[in-house]
């Protein structure tokens, strides 16, 4: 077990009551780490630290917190076993997952390295003679960063790592479920060398978030959020930032759709159908939920899909190399199950997995799924994928559209040009031909419309969500003003 601390102004510290909550393995039940309960007070002295170090980050040279970003990568990819084994135990992630999140998270970081000298302005021509009139985009502030537990580290430097290069300084609001994970991306920060106050992470009792996010969000010196989970919270979040005038970016839930059209590399199709539906068992936002296949080849597809479900091992990642590791929780798995078993009882057909134990759930394929079903329009976030039969493109499309998310999505087809215009009709942030809707990179602009959120992270797009554009003038002449 791990005792964590609270992250302020650069030093440990319990919370100011003394209160800790416990996160438990999922697997094993047993402690995986005991966090400070951080109270209103704590949260406030946060966003106090972070708005005190701000003048003095923000005027920063690019070059100096470029440096400071890429020690932080080196720094991050050195602990690749520490996050490893707090990953094992907080959420029961495999070794592969882990790392891979390591291996993204350096990446961003040195990402966003390159943007500090990329936050640039522009000359506007003036009718006015003799002004000099000027675009700038200057750090906004402080920037409350709220991350998840299923891709911690990826998401945990997600939230921060921008806003850093562009000057401002930040309180990450750690996962519950998560802790210990999120805080040692914080404490990996302050050996990078970033200044006391510029990172701060606070950690939270669940029964506490709601008060903890909101306090933090009214603070004065908090001039932007970032949250990256359900749709559920993101409302609340947007609804509270609004009643303070303050911009939200937000990277919700989703229920991506991949178009399998009669043209299609079936063989292609069901390998990245099986990636994008059953790594990290479905627990990540762009997992594919929902396959629509032409009628034309779906018989054959299915038969594919179902044999390499079939063939993908699940089980508890401390006892072996397995494609599938164990869900985030019982009631995770629970839910899932209820999902699948209301489709079968509403007539969809299972081709493979379905079965449970514990937190491990097998890879699991539902064909013929119907709007009346509960898991044609729900999230299930969990390694189950279910398939809808179209005839021809337009229903396709319908299909793929009906849903009220809209963050990633992907099409295969042999015409490019065909898949192409598929791609550009369906409504999401993001969208692969003939790749799948699990794809993420530093720099590409990453976010979703409808249900999924609004705003992007991600390279040059980050500059402007975490920065506020000025117009600035000079007057180089005499002023002549009518009265």
């Amino acid at each position: 077990m791990l005792d964590i601390n609270l992250l302020i102004d650069g030093r440990d510290a319990a919370a100011s009551t003394g209160a800790t909550f416990e996160r438990r393995d999922p697997i094993s039940g047993e402690v995986a780490s005991r966090a400070a309960a951080a109270s209103v007070a704590d949260a406030q002295a946060a966003a106090d630290a972070a708005a005190a170090a701000f003048p003095a980050w923000s005027k920063l040279g690019p070059n100096a917190r470029r440096a400071a970003l890429l020690k932080a990568a080196d720094l991050l990819e050195g602990r690749v076993a520490d996050f490893v084994t707090l990953m094992a135990t907080e959420i029961g992630a495999t070794v592969g997952w882990a790392q891979f999140n390591v291996k993204l998270a350096a990446g961003m970081l040195r990402e966003a390295a390159s943007l500090t000298t990329q936050i640039t302005g522009e000359l506007i021509p003036s009718d006015k003679p003799g002004c000099v009139s000027m675009a700038v985009r200057q750090p906004a502030g402080v920037v409350l960063g709220i991350a998840p537990w299923n891709a911690p580290v990826i998401l945990g430097v997600r939230a921060i790592a921008t806003p850093l290069a562009c000057g401002n300084t930040v309180v990450l609001k750690a996962s519950e479920i998560c802790p210990g994970t999120h805080h040692l991306i914080g404490a990996v920060l302050r050996e990078a060398g970033l200044p006391a106050g510029v990172v701060n992470v606070i950690t939270n009792a669940p029964e506490s978030a709601g008060e903890i996010i909101e306090s933090l969000i009214a603070h004065p010196a908090v001039r932007r959020i970032n949250f990256t989970g359900s749709t559920r919270v993101g409302r609340i979040i947007a609804e509270t930032a609004a009643r303070f005038l303050k911009p939200v970016l937000l990277e919700l839930g989703g229920k991506a759709s991949l178009v399998v059209l009669d043209d299609a590399d079936l063989d292609g199709a069901v390998a990245a159908s099986a990636f994008g539906a059953f790594m990290n068992q479905g627990q990540i936002c762009m997992s594919t939920e929902r396959i629509v296949v032409d009628n034309a080849v779906a018989d054959d597809f299915v038969a594919k899909l179902a044999a390499k479900a079939e063939s993908l091992q699940a089980g508890n990642p401390r006892h072996g190399n397995f494609a599938l590791g164990s869900l985030v929780g019982v009631e995770a798995a629970e839910r899932i199950s209820g999902l699948v078993n209301d489709a079968v009882s509403k007539g969809a057909r299972l081709l493979a997995g379905g079965r449970v134990d514990g937190t491990v759930m097998s890879a699991t394929v539902l064909d013929h799924v119907t709007p009346a079903m509960r898991l044609y329009g729900e999230e299930s976030f969990g390694p189950v994928v279910c398939v809808i039969r179209a005839t021809g493109v337009e229903e396709a499309v319908r299909i793929a559209n009906d849903t009220e998310y809209g963050l990633s999505a992907a099409v295969f087809g042999r015409d490019i040009t065909r898949a192409l215009d598929v791609a550009h009709r369906i409504d999401s942030g993001i969208c692969h031909v003939n790749g799948a809707t699990v794809h993420d990179e530093a720099q590409m602009p990453f976010g979703g419309v409808k249900a999924s959120g609004y705003g992007r992270f991600g390279g040059k797009a980050g500059i402007s969500e975490f920065t506020e554009l000025r117009w600035i003038t000079i007057e180089t002449g005499p002023q002549h003003f009518p009265i």
